[in-house]
């Protein structure tokens, strides 16, 4: 990397720090103030509340980076052509495959960036926030909604819906099953612990058994169930794909496809990660064709505008294949990919004709 490739890469690399920073303070400022209903129930305060987006904001900088990155590359390339700089590099001899070349580099970097962000800084920072909040405001707490998770594990199909600790849970079902998928028993648990050597610890624990024509009815009790679910894998399980790591994503479709369960949904997550880190890539790219073309003169308003336009249009259309397929039984690998793939497409045709 020369002096050139250094000074574009820096150039990129602030404008989409600068752009990040002004979206964070607003992305922040909202969050907080969607907490003031919050704020007084329980031990929930206003610096909760406020250590609560502060958590949030690793998660919303990994969720914002590829508009922030194409619109920052877009300020940051349409500076150096204001300033005629890179007519000024063009006329020395470097070519267009050169300075995309430089604006590559610096979105690999933002690749990194969203990587670390992603998959080691974000979760794990929202997920304490989340429990701070929630065990703030009250001792049982629902996080998987209306029903919560479904789990299978063999013959046993295992219904959690509050959390209560890191390793307790409540109001857990246990429906047990007969190697020919019949239905044995169905037991419910006011607490459930998870112990050592993969056994739960089920209290204040009721069962209906079906044998031929009677039901045996079994009185609240204790009881310990061997299951290969865990306290970390239930935890995985109530929240939604878009919150995973790539890690736990697939687990949780290995997990799935083992058990004859439908995927589909953390398949898409799991493939539209990759794709959407991928297009961060091609984002800084196509700031290149841009800037040598149409947007040589025009001022940042313009391609701010430009940037956002895009990177809207991205977002919509990823929601809108991700809505059919789920809904179509489309195939998730290869619908994942669209918007990237279009974006990929757009970008290299518009380097050849700059070229």
């Amino acid at each position: 990397m020369n002096i050139l490739d250094r000074y574009i890469v820096r150039t990129i690399l602030g404008a989409v720090l600068l752009v990040m920073g002004v979206v964070l303070v607003l992305g922040a400022l909202f969050l907080f103030i969607d907490q003031q209903d919050d704020i007084g129930v329980g031990r929930y305060n206003a610096a909760g509340a406020l250590w609560y987006t502060f958590m949030n904001l690793p998660q919303q900088a990994y969720e914002l980076m590829p508009i922030t990155a194409l619109i920052g590359s877009l300020l940051g390339m349409g500076t150096l052509a204001r300033g005629s700089e890179l007519v000024v590099v063009r006329a020395t001899g470097v070519s267009v495959a050169r300075i995309a070349g430089a604006a590559a580099m610096a979105g690999a970097l933002l690749v990194a960036v969203e990587l670390l962000l992603g998959e080691v800084v974000g979760p794990p920072l929202q997920e304490a926030a989340k429990e701070q909040k929630a065990f703030s405001k009250l001792n049982n707490v629902s996080f998987g909604g209306g029903s919560g998770a479904w789990v299978r594990d063999g013959n046993l199909i295992i219904n959690v819906a509050r959390q209560s600790g890191q390793r307790q849970f409540g109001g857990m079902q246990v429906f047990e099953l007969s190697p020919e998928h019949r239905l044995l028993a169905i037991g419910h648990a006011g607490g459930a612990t998870a112990e050592a050597d993969r056994t739960w610890r089920l209290s204040d624990y009721t069962e209906s058994r079906f044998t031929g024509d009677r039901v045996i009815a079994t009185p609240s009790g204790q009881r310990i169930m061997k299951s290969n679910v865990t306290a970390g894998f239930l935890g995985l399980a109530v929240e939604t794909p878009a919150q995973l790591t790539s890690r736990a994503l697939l687990r949780l479709i290995r997990y799935m496809q083992a058990n004859s369960l439908n995927a589909r949904e953390y398949l898409f997550a799991f493939s539209s990660r990759i794709a959407r880190t991928v297009a961060i890539l091609f984002s800084v790219v196509l700031a290149v064709p841009f800037v040598l073309g149409s947007l040589r003169s025009a001022g940042a308003g313009t391609r701010m505008l430009l940037g956002m336009t895009v990177g809207i249009g991205l977002f919509l259309l990823q929601r809108l294949i991700e809505s059919g397929t789920i809904v179509f039984d489309l195939n998730p690998l290869i619908l994942a990919w669209i918007p990237t793939a279009l974006l990929a497409t757009v970008t290299l045709l518009l380097l050849a004709r700059a070229r």
